[in-house]
């Protein structure tokens, strides 16, 4: 960044101007450097500020200019698709202040409102005439003349024996002194969406780009990689989430192609290819909301484990685990994990396909743990997390035990994961995984908001318990789920009724 000393040519002479015609638009205007001239013109070296309606010793200022323009960057960058950085320069004039470097602390307590707030732009520097002083750069949108200060500013001023006149600067802005979004939105099409975000997963910023942004996808890769710290590697997705083992095809826009990464999620460690295995950041939440139902001591079948972030959290809290994940990649990062977090000895891991898994570990665990004497106080969780699918396994359920049915306190409590886009989503979910089981669950299930997906497009979780007419052999069905008591349900904020069912969501 580089700075360029133009101090202002004050008038000597004050005039007193009558029969200004300046419209009001014209002179109430706060966010920029103002002339007006054109109504001046017979007034040399003067030029009357409107806001306050008072003389400016001030010179005549080229501007008029919102905020938007003014750190914006050249508009000649305008549909650049390589990234050519040297582009990005540009000169604004800023006001400042002079003071003397040793009060510079004091005065600068003093003008918090109306100093200048810019990311990578130094707010005060040297005078380049004058080694003894600083300059403390001004808010342009706040500060025209010495009359912008207010009472007690200038008190503070008079007292240090600061002179309150204020002077220009050019100042030349780079690249470097331009956000992302600012870079983008200049050179992608005007009018056009620009993208504001992305989903970080270590040191790889994963990105959803839009049709119209493809064409400088590997700008914008380039840009989030310059802005963002630690970011190394962009990547964009290219297809949907529609094959078996929940990955899906990526770009590398810009950056390395490392995909092996490492990721801090609620105090745990994960470590995977994330070009191989599902990984979402947004469902941190999600995640810590199950572990907190559990207590030590229950048991947690997690059909579709992924590399672990429900698991390990569970078997960190004493639960007993069994995870399972049909994707070899993430059985394999799902085990790196429950050692790298020194679990290993509480989970057992199986590379399975769901239907496999219920009806095998997880039928022969229950015929155990719901066999044990009903003072038992352990609870036994299932945890079915795939949005798209995880809701046709429900199935699975269907007479999978034997003998006779527990105490309906011990039967198993689901979680199960899907996407609606109903008007109605939570009626719409129950509805599919009642339709599944030949039950009803409206009145027996709770409906949690995990988060909108896209528009009109949301990602739930229904939780409900196992009716033994379900999940043993040779029982009544009851269609309205009356032998067996509704679920608990669990104390959530932000709990929003909907008919009788309680959805509750993320914040």
């Amino acid at each position: 960044m580089r700075v360029v000393w133009r101090p202002f040519i004050f008038s000597r002479r004050l005039l007193k101007v009558e029969n200004c015609n300046a419209t009001v638009s014209e002179l109430l205007i706060p966010l920029a450097w103002i002339t007006v001239t054109q109504k001046l013109r017979k007034v040399p070296d003067i030029f009357f500020w409107g806001q306050r309606k008072r003389f400016s010793t001030m010179p005549e200022i080229e501007a008029n200019k919102r905020d938007s323009e003014l750190f914006s960057p050249p508009s000649d960058v305008r549909g650049m698709m390589k990234l050519d950085r040297t582009a990005f320069k540009k000169t604004v004039t800023i006001p400042v202040l002079k003071v003397r470097k040793e009060i510079v602390s004091r005065v600068m307590r003093s003008l918090k409102r109306v100093a200048l707030q810019r990311p990578g732009i130094k707010r005060v520097i040297e005078d380049p005439e004058d080694e003894e002083n600083r300059l403390i750069m001004l808010d342009p949108y706040k500060m025209f003349t010495c009359d912008s200060f207010e009472k007690a500013e200038l008190s503070t001023l008079k007292q240090l024996n600061v002179s309150p006149q204020i002077s220009k600067y050019s100042l030349e802005l780079t690249y470097d002194n331009f956000k992302s979004e600012e870079i983008l939105r200049a050179v992608l099409p005007k009018g056009q969406d620009v993208i504001s975000g992305f989903s970080r997963v270590g040191h790889i910023a994963h990105l959803n780009l839009r049709d119209h942004q493809l064409p400088f996808r590997h700008l914008i890769g380039q840009v989030m990689i310059d802005k963002n710290p630690g970011i190394t590697s962009a990547v964009n997705k290219i297809n949907n989430i529609d094959n078996t083992y929940r990955n899906f095809q990526m770009e590398v826009l810009s950056g390395e192609e490392n995909m092996l990464t490492k990721v801090r999620e609620n105090n745990y460690t994960y470590e995977f290819d994330f070009s191989k295995v599902y990984w979402n950041p947004r469902l941190s939440t999600e995640h810590s909301r199950i572990t907190e139902l559990l207590k030590p001591g229950d048991v947690l079948f997690d059909v579709f484990a992924g590399v672990g972030p429900f698991a390990v959290p569970a078997a960190k809290k004493n639960c007993t685990v069994f995870a399972n994940d049909l994707n070899p990649e993430s059985h394999k990062w799902l085990l790196h994990n429950c050692k790298l977090n020194k679990v290993d000895k509480k989970v057992k891991v199986f590379n399975l396909d769901g239907k496999d898994f219920l009806q095998g570990p997880v039928r022969e665990e229950l015929m155990q743990q719901l066999a044990l004497p009903k003072e038992r106080k352990h609870s036994v969780h299932i945890v079915m997390n795939l949005p798209a699918k995880a809701i046709e396994f429900l199935c699975a359920f269907k007479s999978l035990l034997d003998g006779q049915p527990c105490s309906s306190d011990l039967l198993p409590i689901v979680h199960c994961y899907s996407f609606s886009k109903d008007v109605n989503p939570a009626k719409d979910v129950q509805q599919q995984a009642g339709a599944v089981l030949g039950i009803s669950l409206e009145a027996c299930s709770s409906v949690h908001l995990v988060r909108n997906v896209a528009p009109n497009k949301e990602m739930l979780c229904i939780t409900f318990q196992i009716p033994a007419s379900i999940l043993y052999k040779n029982q009544t069905i009851n269609l309205e789920y009356g032998e067996d008591p509704p679920l608990k349900r669990q104390k959530t904020d932000n709990v929003f009724s909907e008919g009788n069912t309680q959805i509750a969501s993320n914040t």
